[in-house]
């Protein structure tokens, strides 16, 4: 099996290296890559190195993921969220290749008070969210094998993210205040890529399986929430901190405006891709800890 992983050094690209390689061949490639274009921004080098490498699987971790700059940079956000998921799509139809592209939760408007079906009504409050849902579209309606992996709030070792901005805040503030009203599942990209791997070994056998799936860790928090489990797990091993998991200020997205508006409601339903795949995922707090540990040991080294 021939793999090309777009987007290799990402937070997800990061980890998909790791639990790809020991499918097949893996060739992982990033906008800096020389030899192959693997710049989603060039669609026309995108075609060319699909069909140079005549991947069996494309793997498209890169994206345009800035999402308050995304309000302000709309062509190059369209053309890698929208236009650059269809042309893997049509170049995955023609070479006969299993696409995998990831999605997000801001392709909801998050009024709802239940975890999103799959199927539910999409109505995104961002241009970032709204250019990920034509992404989607544009791999659901392509013909191409596929499989979609909607998830949020990801967070890793490599890479920046929440855990490390709160880590760093917490070291270098007087006073921290967080939003306490949209609610999610961090999701590690440790996670994900390990059940990419899982799922690309399960459709070897059963190729008829194609289509978007919710992928996230088990349970839901706040912005807040999370925040004073980040803040706790770390008092508990004495790491100095400036501020402490009882000083932190819960707010109102209200009150702390973003150019970008998010949902309040981010939680995803993963029946589908428990069910269909017999796997089991764990909760938020398990995968939060396990990084913890990791980059609290680095630290000390």
């Amino acid at each position: 099996m021939r793999i090309l992983l777009l987007g290799k050094s990402g937070q997800l690209g990061w980890e998909l290296q790791r639990s790809l390689a020991p499918l097949g061949e893996l060739i992982s490639l990033d906008s800096a890559s020389k030899e192959l274009c693997g710049d989603l921004s060039n669609l026309k080098g995108i075609k060319q190195t699909i069909q140079k490498t005549a991947p069996n699987i494309i793997v498209n971790a890169a994206a345009y993921t800035a999402v308050d700059k995304a309000e302000n940079e709309p062509e190059l956000t369209q053309i890698l969220n929208a236009e650059a998921p269809k042309i893997l799509a049509q170049a995955a139809k023609e070479q006969n290749a299993r696409l995998i592209h990831y999605s997000t939760d801001y392709v909801f408007n998050g009024n709802g008070a239940q975890p999103y079906d799959e199927t539910d009504t999409a109505d995104p409050l961002n241009y970032y969210g709204k250019t990920k849902l034509e992404g989607d579209e544009n791999i659901l309606t392509s013909g191409c094998s596929h499989l979609i992996f909607r998830t949020s709030w990801i967070y890793a070792t490599f890479g920046s993210n929440f855990i490390k901005t709160i880590l760093y805040l917490a070291q270098n503030r007087d006073k921290l205040t967080i939003v306490n009203d949209q609610i999610g599942s961090p999701t590690s990209a440790e996670l994900i890529a390990d059940t990419t791997a899982y799922t690309l070994f399960t459709v070897k056998y059963k190729p008829e399986i194609s289509g978007l799936f919710n992928l996230t860790a088990k349970g839901y928090t706040s912005w807040y929430e999370f925040a004073k489990f980040i803040l706790e797990y770390v008092e508990k091993r004495n790491l100095p901190l400036k501020i402490h998991s009882t000083d932190i200020d819960p707010i109102s997205s209200v009150e702390f405006p973003l150019p970008a508006k998010r949902p309040l409601n981010s939680r995803l339903n993963t029946s589908k891709l428990e069910n269909t795949f017999h796997l089991s995922l764990p909760a938020w707090q398990t995968g939060v800890s396990r990084i913890l540990t990791e980059i609290l040991c680095k630290k000390k080294l």
